[in-house]
């Protein structure tokens, strides 16, 4: 059995359309019918232009917006019916690595408090436990202690992406949505952090779903590749054949258009 089990699922938004003065709805389908399985300990990458749904169907896989239809499971459970006491307790085994290194930490926190923030909302832990936590999650992602008293403006982007893994892993999650976490990096930068996650991957028993539309990387990263295009999945292979027997003329155009890169 599938670690996630993803089927037909479906999110439309309404959006207004103003016509001769008038208005209209007008349903866009973000996310359209996709059904896909990650299995436990793999890499899958999900890959695809921007505006493709990639990102949408990240957060409907862990629920962090609501799906229109369809069902999620992880682990067997059904996040679409589970409650909200269920979703708390699910929310340790699943967690997001997020694009912007930049946006995604609260400026006004200091990195300790970052990183330490799942731990207070999730386990009734000592502040003095809580840090030593902190001091390992800075470690595994190669950062030095000292990190915890300084603020996230301190940080390059790369750093700051590393704190965003740290607080990722804080509740030691079992599968991890890892949302274009290089997108926003120059590509020697980006490379450290993809290396960083594939030997966290090894410690720590991680399940990825990577998100990108830089095929070289998913190519590097991933166990299976999926193709998105228009909100629905277009192929879905081993990166062996999705890389070398491509069937979609989709796809064979992203090979074709993304130059090579050294990751390793």
């Amino acid at each position: 059995m599938a670690l996630v089990e993803v089927r037909d699922v479906t999110k439309i938004y309404l959006t207004g359309e103003s016509m001769f003065g008038g208005s209209s709805e007008r349903e866009v389908r973000a996310v359209d019918g996709v059904s896909l399985d990650i299995h436990e300990g793999e890499t899958l990458g999900l890959v695809g232009e921007s505006g493709s749904g990639k990102s949408t169907l990240g957060r409907l896989i862990l629920r962090l917006i609501e799906p229109t239809s369809g069902t999620v499971r992880f682990d067997g459970r059904d996040l679409t019916k589970a409650s909200a006491s269920e979703m708390r307790r699910l929310r340790r085994e699943m967690q997001i690595i997020f694009q912007d290194p930049f946006g995604s930490l609260d400026p006004r926190m200091r990195v300790e408090d970052v990183i330490a923030e799942p731990l207070i909302i999730h386990e009734s832990i000592s502040r003095e436990s809580r840090r030593g936590r902190v001091a390992e999650l800075l470690k595994a992602v190669g950062l030095d202690q000292s990190a915890a008293q300084r603020f996230p403006h301190e940080f390059s982007g790369g750093q700051r992406q590393r704190i965003g893994i740290a607080r990722a892993l804080a509740l030691r999650p079992r599968f991890i949505v890892a949302d274009e976490p290089v997108s926003a990096l120059d590509v020697s930068v980006g490379a450290q952090i993809v290396n960083l996650l594939k030997q966290l991957q090894k410690n720590f028993g991680l399940t990825y779903l990577f998100i990108s539309h830089s095929m070289p990387v998913v190519r590097y990263l991933a166990t299976r590749i999926a193709v998105m295009y228009r909100g629905r999945l277009v192929e879905v292979g081993t990166t062996e054949k999705i890389t070398q027997q491509a069937q979609n003329a989709y796809t064979r155009s992203l090979l074709q258009a993304t130059p090579e890169i050294s990751l390793s």
